[in-house]
């Protein structure tokens, strides 16, 4: 046998007995709460004063919000101090928690994220708060007498577990709310950016105008591996914003601006503000190789300058006809300009010409392996033996091949007009297939 409390017996600090508080402690604290509000008055204008920035703060915020908090945390402790263990209070009482429910904390916490919303510095908040722990512990140790050493060490031990609580409740509540309010940014930015892309938002609304296009700038579209088939789960979205941090991170330091995004399943576009009177900024060198580590796998990005947020729109639907095209030509994954592809480019947007060029090779349509023998033909400027060496051929078999397709196609390749013709048809025909 033991003389020991059963496991399930209360630990409230509060309460009287061998495990709680002392009746000193309680007389103690009952002579302190006739000093709460000079208490609360001196922390609000002279104690938090050395806190840096505090002196700053408007005054209706330090005379009302902050002394009003400082005085119903001074009260909650010494009247709570004082208030009699009742058993059938919240069972955090049990695990030591000298508030018990988070009702406690409602004010604190509710004053939290107000000074978020207002932008107070969260070390700003949790220094006002602990300083406030060290002027109660003033009070306290002001108002002791002699003998109430004990008393007082009591309740300072006290106001340590409960800081600690407090602390915790104010950063918990401050955080939660900055998240809020991050959160509620970039969605309003991400509707700024979809309605400059798209040309919804005029350029000169007050939420353009803010945004440091007046001296020009660039417009990226970007284009990278698909998600894969998991897209949208749990696991899938936690990659996806990850990837988006990441692409974002790269772009921001790449050019040392804050970038405009709006990121897609796959892609995504992004708006570089200028340099006011200094023009476009410059792309950083080997920008495409960090933003395909950024992304983990090959991305394709068409830059193209703007002279203004009006220009956007049009830049925008460019710079993603760009990256098809660049796909569609076989070029490889990088930073494409449409200096690079003019004349892909300008092959794309032939509607009327464009699908009678592209019929000239129907005749090739059952035989794959000549049309992919002519491509290779083409590439290697109608250089025989580099064919036969990529498409692993004897050169005398390229030449039945390239014979077989003059006969089906009547394009002699020796002929400047008609390779032109079949480098057209080529690429017009893969263009219609993506």
């Amino acid at each position: 046998m033991t003389d020991d409390p059963p496991h399930d017996a209360p630990t409230d600090p509060y309460a009287s007995g061998p495990r709680g508080i002392s009746d000193a402690a309680r007389a103690l604290a009952a002579r302190c709460e006739p000093l709460v509000n000079e208490t609360a008055r001196r922390m609000s204008h002279d104690s938090f004063s050395r806190i840096p920035g505090y002196p700053d703060l408007p005054v209706d915020v330090k005379d009302l919000e902050i002394a009003a908090t400082a005085r119903h945390g001074l009260r909650q402790f010494v009247q709570r101090v004082q208030t009699p263990y009742d058993a059938s209070r919240d069972p955090h009482e049990a695990e030591g928690d000298p508030y018990g429910t988070d009702d406690a904390y409602a004010l604190f916490r509710e004053r939290a994220a107000q000074r978020a919303e207002e932008g107070m510095p969260l070390p700003v908040l949790l220094r006002s708060h602990v300083l406030g722990a060290y002027v109660l512990w003033e009070m306290l140790h002001e108002v002791a007498g002699p003998g109430e050493e004990a008393a007082l060490a009591e309740l300072s031990g006290l106001l340590l577990r409960v800081q600690e609580g407090v602390v915790g409740a104010v950063t918990e509540a401050y955080l939660q709310q900055q998240a809020f309010l991050d959160e509620e940014r970039r969605e309003e930015l991400r509707s700024v950016v979809r309605g400059l892309l798209d040309g919804s938002l005029p350029p000169n609304a007050a939420s353009v105008r803010g945004l440091g296009l007046d001296g020009g700038g660039l417009v990226l579209c970007l284009r990278g591996p698909q998600s894969a088939p998991t897209a949208g789960t749990v696991g899938s979205t936690v990659a996806e914003r990850r990837r988006e941090g990441r692409l974002q991170t790269t772009l921001d330091r790449g050019f040392g601006t804050r970038v405009l995004t709006l990121f897609e399943d796959g892609g995504g576009y992004a708006v570089v503000p200028g340099r006011g009177a200094g023009g476009p900024p410059e792309v950083p060198a080997g920008l495409a190789d960090r933003l395909r580590r950024a992304w983990a796998g090959e991305v394709r990005a068409a830059i193209v300058s703007v002279a203004g947020a009006g220009d956007v729109p049009d830049a925008a639907r460019t710079a993603a006809e760009i990256v098809r095209v660049a796909a569609a030509s076989g070029l490889p994954p990088g930073l494409h300009r449409i200096e690079d592809v003019l004349f892909e480019f300008h092959l794309a947007h032939d509607s009327e010409a464009g699908p009678l060029i592209a019929a000239v090779l129907d005749p090739l349509a059952r035989r794959p392996e000549l049309v992919e023998t002519l491509r290779t033909y083409l590439d290697c400027n109608l250089d025989r033996r580099s064919t036969a060496h990529l498409l692993g051929l004897h050169p005398n078999t390229v030449d039945n091949r390239i014979a077989r397709v003059t006969q089906l196609t009547g394009l002699d390749l020796a002929v400047p007009r008609s390779a032109a013709v079949a480098l057209c048809a080529l690429l017009l025909r893969e263009w219609t297939t993506r």
